[in-house]
């Protein structure tokens, strides 16, 4: 018996790109384009018709723009969508109005790896919980209390040995967010990868930096990892975490792809279980793959307090999962609850 087909429909009011898109696709033995749509008008009709698993999805069209329509739309049709853009703050936008993941544009020389990332990102979104892992949560009690506990027990403006690892793929962008946006500003300092392009990670960090108690800034090679701050690994670089007798530091260099990504998320959290050993804590969340899942085990085994997004707040329940299983998480834990449950491992 023949694999069901991912049923795909192509969403943009450019011609070129729509052939561009149907054309990559349709490459892909197990996905099917069944159907195009020039704007978002044409595309509410199609959806309700066809019932696509997945949507590609432009910003920029004639009548309403894909974010809007994305705000419109899903609380009548749930479908997973895929926005395509060159913009940074559109991505995170579209991200932040209910779509799964997203795409950048390409170059004419990045064709081929674009058609390779939109048939990855398609497979994963096939699997997606639509509206899971939103950043507008209600905190838990513990979640809520724990700041001014951990604000009682941390001297503000001093350097931990304590230092948080978090890595995440797929509903990252909005599971990090819940997660670090109340931590208190004396937080122990914080390392994050998200899987993301190149000049997306900037604009990322700048955006949490706006909401965040703590400094949130891009990851840059060398800079010093110290209470109340996070640092994002940058696209295109792999995140260490190292230290000499000053205290933590980071290297923030180019490499080959690691678990298919760079950064990537075993890449930072092995450094971390090598350096900080029992003095870390690991942060796995929503993400398709395994990219992670060894490095937490290693920072387990070094002595790391470990903690995993649970399958029913994940948008992609792979990580997590294959982390689980692998045995390198020590707590699962709903993500509402996974500040309160640091702040309360820090307590």
């Amino acid at each position: 018996m023949l694999n069901k087909k991912i049923r795909t429909l192509v969403v943009d009011d450019s011609a070129i790109f729509r052939n561009v898109i149907s054309t990559a696709l349709n490459q892909a033995s197990d996905i099917e384009v069944i159907g195009t749509a020039i704007d978002p008008m044409d595309a509410k009709d199609k959806i309700l018709q066809l019932k696509p698993d997945v949507i590609t999805l432009d910003v920029e069209m004639p009548k309403m723009n894909g974010i809007e329509f994305l705000k419109k739309m899903l609380p009548i049709q749930k479908v997973a969508a895929i926005v395509v853009t060159s913009s940074a703050v559109e991505a995170f936008e579209a991200i932040s109005a209910g779509a799964v993941d997203y795409i950048k544009k390409p170059s004419a020389r990045e064709m081929d790896a674009f058609a390779h990332e939109l048939r990855k990102a398609v497979r994963v979104a096939s699997t997606a919980r639509v509206g899971a892992g939103r950043a507008v949560v209600t905190p838990s009690s513990s979640a809520a209390s724990a700041p001014q506990q951990v604000m009682s027990i941390l001297n503000p403006g001093k350097n931990t040995n304590k230092v948080i690892a978090i890595g995440a793929s797929t509903g990252g962008t909005e599971a990090i967010q819940v997660v670090v946006q109340n931590l208190p500003a004396n937080t122990p300092g914080t390392v994050i990868v998200q899987h993301m392009p190149a000049g997306f990670t900037k604009m990322y960090a700048d955006r949490l930096n706006k909401i965040c108690k703590m400094e949130v800034r891009e990851a840059q090679d060398g800079d010093r990892l110290t209470q109340g701050l996070i640092l994002l690994g940058a696209g295109e670089f792999h995140l260490r975490l190292r230290k000499d007798t000053r205290g933590y530091y980071v290297s923030s260099q180019r490499g080959e792809k690691v678990t298919g990504h760079c950064p990537s998320v075993d890449v930072l959290f092995d450094s971390v279980a090598d350096v900080a050993k029992s003095n870390a804590l690991g942060v796995i969340l929503t993400g398709m793959g395994g990219d992670g899942a060894k490095g937490m085990l290693n920072m387990k085994n070094s002595g790391a307090f470990t903690i995993g997004q649970d399958k029913e707040t994940c948008v992609v329940y792979g990580m997590p999962e294959v982390a689980f299983r692998l045995g390198g998480v020590v707590k699962q834990a709903p993500l509402q609850n996974i500040a309160g449950v640091l702040m309360e491992k820090l307590r």
